[in-house]
């Protein structure tokens, strides 16, 4: 999914199938899959990703940089990981690694629904080291300075910055627009550019997401489910109390 076109998604935070069949008929390209703040759980995820299929690609973001949620949400059928926190190349290297089967990395291997319960293994296998997507986020100080380091990791496939935690680790919570944060932002996307690696961002609403779409930005998150429901819900609630 990572080719250069434009990718526009949501987040998913609900164990609701019936949410991420809504957002794929509505038309998101992608659903960013919210295994780090949300309760969702591998069998959560499956579900999901079986709802949001063929429409829609599902990217799950992980809990953690480890071997064991990667493995589990790539042997479910995502279609990518999104990687939280990853901080060094040190950390990126082992992102791959646990991402790709060899020789390119050591990722398990095992029967699941991604191999089709065995029915498609030899063809998963063939070419899940070309299609699954290793998506790093890039939201720290600590990142943005090892930014270089960390993109000239080989199977790097995209860096999505995390804008409310990068703004935090500078303290400045939620200070989207500070000097410091986009400057930040700036130094990352300039990496990037330079190493022809696809940059994403997630924004709460398309006013935030807007301008990184027209400097090139290409897998955009923009809005949550649960804020889906909770604006429709005071906007009529709103209207119709006086």
């Amino acid at each position: 999914m990572i080719d250069g076109e434009l990718l526009i998604g949501s987040v998913v935070t609900l164990a609701s199938p019936e949410v991420a069949e809504i957002l794929a008929e509505a038309g998101c390209d992608w659903l960013f899959i919210d295994g780090e703040h949300s309760p969702l759980g591998p069998r959560d995820i499956q579900a999901v990703l079986q709802a949001a299929e063929p429409k829609c690609a599902g990217v799950v973001r992980v809990s953690s940089s480890e071997e064991e949620p990667i493995k589990k949400a790539l042997d479910v059928g995502a279609a990518g990981i999104i990687v939280p926190q990853v901080n060094t190349a040190e950390q990126a290297r082992n992102v791959v690694k646990y991402s790709k089967y060899g020789p390119l990395g050591n990722r398990g291997v095992g029967l699941a629904r991604a191999h089709r319960y065995g029915l498609g293994f030899l063809r998963y296998l063939e070419k899940a080291n070309e299609e699954t997507a290793v998506i790093l986020q890039a939201e720290s100080a600590e990142a943005v300075e090892n930014i270089e380091a960390i993109t000239d990791v080989e199977g790097v496939d995209a860096i999505l910055i995390g804008p409310w935690d990068l703004s935090a680790s500078f303290g400045k919570t939620g200070q989207l627009d500070d000097p410091e944060v986009l400057e930040a932002i700036g130094k990352v996307e300039e990496v990037c550019r330079k190493k022809e690696i696809r940059l994403g961002i997630f924004g709460t609403n398309a006013d935030a997401v807007r301008p990184y779409i027209e400097r090139g930005f290409t897998l955009i998150a923009a809005g949550v489910d649960v804020n889906f429901v909770v604006n429709g819900a005071c906007n009529i609630l709103s209207d119709l109390r006086p």
